[in-house]
């Protein structure tokens, strides 16, 4: 789990957004057989990966990865979608769409320090509990006036797409921002008001010079007023 150890913050930003490709090159070939492989409850991994053996009735014989033979019933057997799938960008692409097959999706991905993962409108977003090097002029510069599908999924291509929507139809646009306590809703309604303010400062810089401390000065403003604004978020 990329929870604790030492920074990442020196390492190529596109590693936490592409992943690393021998790593995904090895999750997508790896051996599959559509009749035997599934997934099957565990107490430990809620969902642990098996291979069918034998059939009986309501009853399905399979081995666990970790070797254990068990019986359980057939309607607690879940499909399990082809290597080619593995660490999928968008949930809504894959095969088969059942709990273990989600949980086991957004856990790879977690495990190879890709936090984001789309399915369908939505933006899921686990919690690194570490600094990445995502967030940076350079990552803006990937997402900014891009199509969701042409790049990696990112708040910053939700923020983007809300941003040109604003610009183009001169309509006000909403992003919802939602999670247990913990989950990060703060820093991440931070980045997006960050990126807002990078985008809405190049775009001035466009029509008039400005110096790039007034630029910073300019989003530090903007990022500053959320503590105000998620005060009367949470005021009862």
């Amino acid at each position: 789990m990329p929870a604790y150890g030492p920074s990442l913050m020196d390492q190529p930003s596109e590693r936490f957004l592409y992943g690393d490709p021998e790593d995904m090159k090895k999750l997508r070939t790896a051996p599959y057989d559509a009749k035997k492989n599934c997934w099957v409850p565990d107490e430990k991994e809620v969902f642990i990966e098996a291979e069918i053996k034998a059939k009986k009735g309501d009853q399905v014989t399979v081995t666990t990865r970790t070797g254990n033979t068990i019986t359980v019933k057939a309607t607690q057997v879940q499909d399990m979608n082809p290597p080619k799938f593995a660490c999928a960008e968008d949930m809504v692409n894959m095969t088969f769409l059942n709990e273990a097959s989600v949980i086991n999706n957004l856990r790879t991905r977690y495990v190879n320090t890709l936090i984001y993962t789309y399915s369908g409108l939505f933006c899921v977003v686990i919690n690194p509990f570490r600094r990445l090097p995502i967030y940076g002029p350079n990552v803006v510069s990937i997402f900014r006036g891009k199509r969701r599908q042409e790049v990696p999924p990112h708040l910053f291509s939700v923020a983007d797409e809300a941003y040109q929507n604003m610009i183009g139809d001169q309509i006000c646009q909403s992003i919802l921002i939602t999670g247990e306590s913990g989950a990060g809703k703060t820093e991440n309604t931070k980045k997006v008001l960050s990126y807002f303010a990078t985008v809405g400062a190049s775009q001035a810089a466009a029509g008039q010079p400005e110096s790039t401390e007034k630029k910073a000065t300019l989003e530090d403003q903007i990022v500053q007023t959320n503590p105000v604004l998620e005060s009367f978020g949470n005021a009862k």
